[in-house]
């Protein structure tokens, strides 16, 4: 299996979605990353991720353009996770939500000492979000401003 043509299905997927044609984001520049300030064994671990995920009882994600965000609890039982979202195959995510949302994984690996504690909540929203302006000046720093308060030394990542 070769690498999976994104760009052209997104593309396609906003053109069916009756959007103008999607501006890819290009950066000037490499992202601000930074080394980690101490050992990944004592640092405490924040989980964000854009595949639609939330807790029974909250509310889903409901549009194209959500860019609402959804905190789950770190101790959340997995089943108890749901999934929408317009711009991807969810059958796998809901057979087993780890696959976009690997909040059990990383509980394996605080049990084994490998990751120091995860945050008491992960972040999620509903990628897709037509505007990059939006995600810029509302939803990330919205999602900035939740894991400074939970003191996370990093954060991972997971797109769909």
């Amino acid at each position: 299996m070769g690498p999976v043509e994104y760009i052209p299905r997104i593309t396609q997927q906003y053109v069916r979605l009756g959007y103008k044609p999607y501006q890819w984001v290009t950066n000037a520049g490499p992202p601000p990353w930074q080394a980690l300030r101490k050992p990944l064994a004592r640092s405490r671990l924040a989980l964000v991720a854009s595949g639609g995920i939330y807790v029974s009882g909250q509310v889903a994600f409901h549009h194209k353009d959500d860019a609402s965000l959804r905190a789950i609890p770190r101790h959340v039982h997995t089943q108890d996770l749901r999934i929408t979202h317009f711009a991807y195959d969810k059958t796998d995510a809901r057979a087993d939500p780890n696959v976009v949302f690997p909040i059990d994984t990383l509980r394996a690996l605080v049990a084994e000492g490998l990751v120091g504690e995860l945050c008491d909540h992960a972040y999620t929203f509903m990628g897709g979000i037509y505007s990059s302006r939006r995600v810029r000046e509302e939803l990330a720093p919205r999602i900035t401003e939740r894991l400074l308060a939970e003191r996370a030394d990093l954060a991972l990542l997971v797109p769909v």
